[in-house]
């Protein structure tokens, strides 16, 4: 009998891009707070989710630098499992809960694609970078202290989607003052054949389940953040109109499941 969570399906199951959960993540975060044009972002959400007008267009900027692992000790295979990513999250309302609807996201890694398709969250490929820290004293070190300065990329196609600058000033006290809201998406997968290419198969509204969700080491600070216009490219209708704080943080966490929230298609 055929196995695999993800194509391509083998009889052992071990080509296939993603494993079966439990997902392991563990990741250094950069991420730029912002305010966007609210009419843009609200072009950008799908039925039954609307903006928060008391965040008057507040969005998130996050670079992640992931360590995956599976059950199948993953980690020792970084070539494989270690990824960059990307994505934009906006601050928006479902049935009155506030929520985070993420309408862009970019990953250099094909695995990374399949897992969060699977989940909804719409992932093209990119080169993503961003500033690590090393324990080792030096200029280059970009320890967690007052003064260090981070930066952060997306470019696809020869062209550079976004960049970041964030420079700390202190730590922050309450993280969860700051990212306290659940993450949704919208799972939407195609079918070819003429008489379907109207009416996709999978159409939903998710919501992320991260569960034993860690959020560590936080510090905030001043930011710069570009979103210009490219070619091929949408996300210049969000950039920034003023950018607010920056943050340098660690995070981690599990996925084994995922909340439906509303189903299009049915």
């Amino acid at each position: 009998m055929a196995k695999a969570f993800s194509v391509p399906v083998t009889p052992q199951g071990k080509s296939a891009l993603a494993t079966m959960p439990p997902w392991h993540y563990s990741s250094d975060c950069l991420v730029v707070e912002y305010w966007a044009d609210k009419q843009a972002l609200a072009a950008l959400l799908p039925p039954g989710v609307t903006l928060d007008e008391k965040s008057d267009g507040r969005c998130f900027l996050w670079f992640l630098d992931w360590q995956f692992t599976g059950s199948n000790d993953e980690l020792t295979d970084p070539a494989r499992y270690q990824y960059r990513e990307a994505f934009v999250m906006v601050e928006a309302l479902f049935e009155g809960t506030p929520i985070n609807y993420c309408p862009y996201i970019f990953v250099d890694n094909d695995a990374a694609i399949a897992r969060g398709w699977a989940q909804g969250f719409p992932k093209k490929l990119a080169s993503v970078f961003q500033t690590r820290s090393f324990s080792a004293p030096s200029a280059a070190a970009a320890p967690l202290a007052a003064g260090s300065r981070f930066g952060a990329s997306c470019t696809a196609h020869g062209e550079r989607l976004v960049t970041a600058r964030v420079q700390l000033e202190e730590p922050v006290a309450d993280p969860a003052a700051v990212f306290n809201r659940p993450t949704t998406m919208r799972r939407y997968f195609p079918q070819l054949a003429a008489a379907g290419q109207n009416k996709p198969p999978v159409d939903e509204l998710t919501m992320s389940l991260t569960d034993d969700l860690a959020i560590v080491d936080v510090w905030s600070g001043s930011a710069e953040l570009k979103i210009p216009e490219v070619d091929g490219e949408e996300m210049h209708l969000i950039a920034p109109l003023r950018v607010g704080k920056g943050y340098r943080l660690g995070m981690s966490y599990t996925v084994t499941d995922l909340r439906i929230l509303k189903n299009y298609a049915a």
